[in-house]
């Protein structure tokens, strides 16, 4: 491993200033993977091939090909990722990260933490792909560095910015099934010493029929959505409207000012009888100062601010409002200790805020976390060694101390073997602890430990990985029926394999993810033994791409086995296999005319219980992106 002095928020706008920061051990023999940088994994950059963690970067020639519409179907199938989905495009879809519930994995949009303090979840239906230049998922516990909330793993978005000098500008229009409309476009003005630049995008829907659940008045009782037989059969359709700004400026040698911000406003329609439309709002503001005085040494301040906004209606009567703010800061030093030897300290500061306006169960709750980090990274030739130690002092659950050790060996023939244990930790949301009548104020965070062994090779054009991993977590947070509220009631292992591969040959593109798991509720009582709901004990996804001159063709297929959708593994939702196909055609110099077709099979599954998927849907886009 060959570590690099600089935090995230300054990698993602300044791919120049880069190979510059890098320290001089790090560059002798880099040099050929500069352009698979991640920062995600330690808070500095390092190549994908040395990171001691299960890593995917999803950069923006993927984003383009797959001709996905949302980030939630650009993740779906990947290893160690399962999205549950409530009723197509712009529904709510949760994210279970290796088995882990689905607000154990942190999400961070340039380098800011995201989410709803009251949910827990992030909202990934509501960031569009057209906004963002590159995705880098890190699967395993990262809480040792990054705090609450990464049991299962962190997912780092970069919106858009440009790179080298001069203006580059882009725009695209697409059109498809149920009435999809989609427009974007973008520009950016780069000088010798910084640049900015502005995207918009727009994305319309009319949707499909949500939600099949059933409600009986009468005996009241039902499934689903408790939908009133009869209503709510209309189409449930979305419209999101965003917006990008970024700024980046060197005022002399060693100095890089940033500055970022994306919103996102959106209206959804669902089913339910309570509220079945929602006005949403997802913002990110954030800077950073960064100073480095040597090639070994560099210091950074960055802070951030989230915006969570949710105003909820039946029909057109307004039901209640969520308002939620994510406010963080932190500060970091990295020092090149040795040749291939980094140091990395810091102080972090997070101040969570809610407040809900709602006729029945109002409510209004600040919560704050300061924490200080150290990092270790070395390389001693054929092993590297990654050790790293947290402690969190939050003002409700006072103090928590997690760790990371992970080490790695180059063996004979080109492969590498490494291994790894953290811990990590996740304090309760403030639904769970205040929500008038449904909630607990006496819980406790979760806690977990994970262990994990790696094998991969990597050749001319090709890389092979397999990834071995168990986790326990105690204090899972489950409804408790007898309480009639949430409660520290479950404890679970978790075991999983992942396999993934690429390959590329000429003009073909193969690349291959499966994964196996097994999930078990090890808490006492009925549920004893029972699999955790929602996880699939066996998934894939496979992608074939092939150019043809000035065409593109490729197909993906993905599949997942049938999981329990309850608690108790009453209610199951059986399996499914879904294929994608695409063509693309760049017809002229900066212009490319693409079709795709979704679940071209026009498989009908459920990812959640009761909750519709789309059936075969076209999109036709055109693209502009001068070279």
């Amino acid at each position: 491993m060959k570590p690099a002095v600089l935090h995230p928020l300054s990698v993602a706008p300044l791919a120049l200033a880069l190979a510059a920061a890098l320290p001089l051990s790090a560059r002798a023999d880099d040099a050929k993977t500069l352009d698979r940088l991640i920062v995600t994994a330690t808070r500095t950059p390092i190549s994908v091939d040395d990171a001691l963690a299960a890593v995917e970067v999803i950069d923006r020639a993927q984003i383009d090909a797959s001709g996905a519409h949302s980030l939630p179907e650009l993740l779906r199938g990947r290893a160690g990722i399962t999205l549950v989905n409530q009723g197509g495009l712009g529904k709510l879809s949760t994210l279970f990260m290796r088995g882990t519930e689905s607000d154990h994995t942190l999400v961070l949009v340039d380098g800011v933490r995201i989410g709803s303090p009251t949910s827990g979840l992030a909202s990934l239906q509501d960031i569009p792909l057209a906004l963002i230049d590159h995705i880098e998922i890190v699967r395993g516990p990262r809480s040792s560095l990054y705090g609450a909330d990464a049991i299962g793993g962190v997912i780092q978005i970069f919106t858009r910015r440009g790179e080298g000098q001069g203006e580059q500008a882009r725009a695209r229009i697409a059109a498809g099934s149920h009435g999809l409309r989609e427009a974007s476009a973008g520009v950016d003005l780069r000088g010798a010493r910084g640049g900015v630049g502005v995207d918009m995008a727009y994305q319309r829907t009319d949707g499909i029929n949500a939600c099949s659940g059933f409600y009986d008045p009468l005996t009241w009782q039902g499934a689903g959505c408790f939908i009133v037989p009869g209503t709510h059969l209309d189409r449930d359709g979305y419209r999101n409207r965003s917006a990008s700004l970024r700024a980046d400026f060197a005022p002399a040698d060693g100095w890089q000012l940033d500055a970022h911000a994306f919103r996102a406003e959106g209206h959804n329609d669902y089913d339910g009888d309570y509220v079945d439309n929602s006005d949403i709002v997802q913002q990110t503001v954030g800077g950073s100062v960064r100073w480095s005085p040597s090639d070994t040494v560099q210091l950074k301040l960055a802070a951030g601010r989230n915006t969570d906004d949710s105003d909820n209606y039946i029909g057109n009567t307004f039901a209640n409002r969520y308002t939620t703010t994510r406010d963080s800061a932190s500060l970091q030093g990295d020092i090149g200790v040795a040749k291939g030897q980094l140091l990395s300290v810091g102080f972090d500061w997070l101040r969570d805020a809610a407040n809900v306006v709602d006729p029945w169960s109002p409510f209004a709750r600040t919560r704050g976390n300061r924490a200080l980090f150290a990092q270790y990274q070395g390389d001693f030739g054929a092993h590297d060694l990654q050790l790293s130690l947290r402690r969190d002092d939050n003002d409700q659950f006072g103090s928590h101390t997690t760790g990371t050790l992970a080490w790695g060996m180059m063996l004979p023939a080109g492969w590498r073997v490494s291994a790894s244990h953290g811990t990590a930790f996740k304090a309760p949301t403030f639904n769970e602890l205040y929500y008038p009548g449904f909630s607990n104020p006496l819980l406790r965070p979760e806690v977990a430990r994970s262990s994990e062994l790696e094998l991969a090779r990597s050749g001319a054009g090709w890389q092979v990985q397999a990834n071995a991993y168990q986790t326990r977590v105690r204090d899972l947070i489950a409804y408790d029926a007898a309480l009639g509220k949430p409660g520290n009631l479950d404890s679970a292992r978790i075991r999983g394999l992942e396999l993934t591969g690429e390959w590329q040959l000429d003009d073909w593109t193969a690349r291959g993810q499966l994964g196996w798991l097994q999930t078990r509720n090890e808490s006492a009582g009925a549920h004893h033994g029972k699999a955790l709901p929602r996880r699939p004990g066996r998934s894939a996804r496979l992608t074939l791409e092939r150019r043809l001159g000035d065409v593109t063709v490729g197909v993906t297929g993905i599949a997942e086995a049938a999981r329990w959708d309850d608690v108790a593994n009453t209610l199951r939702v059986g399996g499914y296999g879904t294929l994608d196909a695409r063509v693309s055609w760049r017809f002229s110099p900066g212009w490319t005319l693409q079709a795709n077709m979704v679940n071209a099979l026009d498989k009908r599954y459920e990812t959640s219980a009761w909750y519709n998927q789309p059936g075969r849907e076209y999109t036709l886009s055109l693209r502009w992106q001068p070279d």
